[in-house]
């Protein structure tokens, strides 16, 4: 369990670039170039317009919920006590491969500009399971500003079960690989089954969600939900892992313990927020698509951006919230005495089907750019990654013609580490990281 006296500086992230530029894998011949026949150049979504009027903002509103502490209580008293991020780490059963020893067909699903500076694909056993695919990443960069947790260098990565059939446990499923990522040749990793408490802490079930979209900020997790209800967001401790006693295809209490379909750890929600207007719709709240997190901004923000069709005619909306300054809600967004959490900010843009979103101040700028990624308008192929301010577009061109095609395929959402300068996102098959500077550099 990390201190709480978490934010502090450290001044050691030089060293560390230095470190991971020497050990950088030359990727651009691994990605595949665009033929002038795939090609599309896009036209410019043009600059962000502001949201400014009441009735815009109010439809962000999130009403929060937070699971009573005596359920959490009660789980805890019947599953053991509670363990943290190293317990994860130290059982560690899987290797991430580095992407020299990747197949091309995975390689080839790697950004073509810019090229990624580190990048690996999964363990066989994983990749070769395609029922799973993975949205988003957050790292301990996010949960702290020193880029470290505990005595780990951490990356997350959430994952969704897709498949329609097997067994009703197997189905709509969320899972986090937590990977120790202190040794950058060899990255190890143990899942995590996100669950959620249920009658009164007496039980579990699983959460049946898309993780598009996730945040580690301090001790919580926030990741985005797709229930088809109202549920904006689900929240989770980190220092609320929970060992499973059982290995049997059921979640949730058996006989003789607690099963997680086969996983050696759960970890239950702590709560969640749901919009104050009802389910989002394409008139009402936005569906969020990708979170991120915003160090630039005082307090800290929690940056969302919605989910809209690629190629579609909807505009699509970009907006923040504050996470909370008080010692007791570490973690968990700014509400007011009611519980309400309101967008402190919110743009719209007219760029669709955003997976991956970054607002970031550079050195000298008046106003946050946002870094926005988006899936190819078929829905397959390589999609296109843009950076937007209230002035302007631009976007990473790649090929012979300047196609905007240039950004992974099957893109996942964007994390920014500061201590190492390092945008991390992920394909359907490989996590990667792409040095800031790099990403500045292909914009034109």
């Amino acid at each position: 369990m990390k201190h709480r006296g978490r934010h502090r500086r450290r001044r050691r992230g030089t060293a560390l670039r230095a470190v991971l530029t020497g050990t950088a894998l030359a990727l651009t011949a691994a990605a595949t170039l665009i033929s002038t026949s795939q090609a599309e150049v896009a036209e410019s979504p043009g600059a962000l317009k502001p949201l400014t009027s009441a009735r815009d903002t109010a439809r962000l509103g999130l009403q929060e919920h937070l699971v009573p502490a005596r359920d959490l209580r009660r789980l805890a008293a019947s599953m053991g006590r509670p363990v943290g991020v190293s317990a994860v780490l130290d059982s560690a059963d899987r290797t991430l491969r580095r992407a020299a020893d990747c197949a091309p067909d995975d390689r080839a699903t790697l950004p073509v500009a810019p090229s990624a500076g580190r990048a690996y694909c999964w363990d066989r056993a994983d990749a070769a399971d395609t029922a799973w695919r993975p949205h988003s990443v957050t790292t301990s960069g996010d949960a702290d500003d020193d880029g470290v947790w505990g005595a780990h260098r951490v990356i997350l990565t959430g994952w969704t079960r897709t498949a329609t059939g097997g067994p009703a446990a197997g189905r709509g499923l969320a899972r986090v690989a937590f990977v120790d990522a202190d040794d950058p040749a060899r990255p190890v990793y143990r899942w995590v089954l996100l669950v959620v408490p249920v009658n009164g802490g007496r039980d579990y079930r699983g959460l049946s969600s898309t993780l598009s979209g996730m945040v580690w900020y301090q001790d919580k997790l926030l990741v985005t939900t797709r229930t088809g209800s109202s549920d904006a967001l689900y929240v989770y401790d980190l220092d609320r892992i929970q060992r499973t006693t059982a290995d049997t295809p059921a979640i949730g209490r058996v006989h003789g313990g607690w099963s997680a379909d086969g996983y050696r750890y759960v970890m239950p929600a702590v709560g969640s927020y749901r919009f104050a207007e009802g389910r989002c719709t394409a008139s009402g709240p936005p569906c969020p698509a990708t979170l991120s997190l915003d160090r630039g901004t005082a307090p800290d923000s929690l940056v969302a951006a919605e989910r809209t069709a690629p190629g579609g005619d909807r505009h699509t909306r970009l907006w923040r919230y504050a996470f909370d300054d008080s010692p007791a809600r570490g973690g968990l967004l700014a509400t007011d005495a009611a519980g309400r959490a309101d967008a402190i900010e919110a743009y719209r843009t007219r760029v669709t089907g955003i997976s991956g979103a970054l607002s970031l101040r550079r050195p000298g700028a008046g106003s946050p750019s946002w870094y926005v990624g988006r899936a190819s308008g078929t829905g397959d192929g390589h999609g296109g990654l843009w950076r937007q301010d209230s002035e302007d577009a631009k976007a990473a061109r790649c090929g012979f013609d300047s196609s905007h095609h240039c950004w992974a395929e099957s893109a996942g959402s964007l994390s920014y580490w500061e201590e190492t300068g390092e945008v991390w996102s992920l394909s359907d098959r490989m996590l990667f990281a792409v040095p800031l500077t790099s990403l500045d550099r292909s914009l034109r």
